[in-house]
C-alpha cells in the first residue's frame, strides 16, 4: 500500500486512539539507525518476501485462544505461513517454523528469537511505547526487515496496517499472494482489555480493505 493511501487511515486510527504520531516516527528512526549499524547478513530482504508470498496460497495465523485447535484442520504444507507475533509459540509447538513473523516484540520474544534462528523473516515492528523492547532484542534476531505505520523510511517500510494481525494480511495481499486464509481471529472476543477491544474493532475493519483487494486481482 502507498503511504499517501494508507496516511489517511492512519491519522483516523490515531486519533481514535490517542496516540502520538511523533512517537511513531522517532521508533521507526531508532529502528532504522539500528538497523544500519548491524552485520548486513542478519538483514532479511523485500526480495525474500516476494518469493515466498507471489502467487502463493497464504495462511495468516492470529493469536486467539482458538488457533492451536484451528491448526489440527489445516495443511500447512499447502501454504506460506504469516505469524502475527504471539502465534508463532503455538506453531513452534507444534514443530513449525513460520515462513514469516510480523511482530512488534510485546509475545514470546524468546520463541521468535529462536524462530529468526531457523530461517523464519523477522518483520519487527517500531511504533510509539516499544523501541526500548527492539532496543533490547534487534541484536538477537536474524532476517530482519524493520516496518513502521508512520511515514516508511530508507529501511524501514510501510506495508499497512496497524495490528500485528492485520499488518500480516496487508504485507500478503501487497506482495501479491494467490490466496489469504485468516486462522487464529476472534475479533469478537470479549475477555480483552477495552483497548484491545479497540485494537480489534480497527484489525477487522482494516483486514477487509487487503482481503476485497486481493479478491479483486
Amino acid at each position: 500500500m502507498r503511504f499517501e493511501d494508507w496516511e489517511p487511515i492512519y491519522l483516523e486510527i490515531i486519533r481514535d486512539m490517542g496516540y502520538e504520531r511523533v512517537k511513531d516516527e522517532y521508533s521507526a528512526s531508532k529502528l532504522s539507525e539500528m538497523l544500519s549499524g548491524m552485520d548486513p547478513s542478519r538483514i532479511g530482504s523485500i526480495d525474500s518476501l516476494q518469493v515466498l508470498i507471489k502467487a502463493k496460497d497464504v495462511l495468516v495465523c492470529g493469536n486467539a485462544p482458538t488457533l492451536k485447535a484451528e491448526l489440527d484442520y489445516i495443511d500447512l504444507i499447502d501454504y506460506c505461513i504469516i505469524a502475527a507475533d504471539g502465534a508463532t509459540e503455538v506453531l513452534m509447538n507444534k514443530g513449525v517454523v513460520s515462513d514469516i513473523i510480523v511482530t512488534d516484540l510485546d509475545g514470546a520474544v524468546e520463541t521468535e528469537i529462536e524462530a529468526s534462528q531457523k530461517g523464519a523473516i523477522m518483520v519487527v515492528h517500531a511504533h510509539g511505547d516499544n523501541i526500548h523492547v527492539i532496543n533490547h532484542v534487534l541484536t538477537r534476531l536474524y532476517n530482519i526487515i524493520g516496518s513502521t505505520q508512520a511515514a516508511p523510511l530508507k529501511n524501514v517500510y510501510n506495508f499497512g496496517g496497524f495490528t500485528d494481525g492485520d499488518r500480516c494480511v496487508f504485507l500478503a495481499s501487497g506482495f501479491g499472494a494467490s490466496s489469504i486464509t485468516l486462522i487464529g481471529f476472534d475479533f469478537d472476543d470479549f475477555n480483552v482489555s477495552d483497548i484491545k477491544k479497540k485494537k480489534l474493532d480497527w484489525a477487522r475493519k482494516l483486514i477487509e480493505i487487503p482481503m476485497e483487494q486481493n479478491l479483486d486481482d
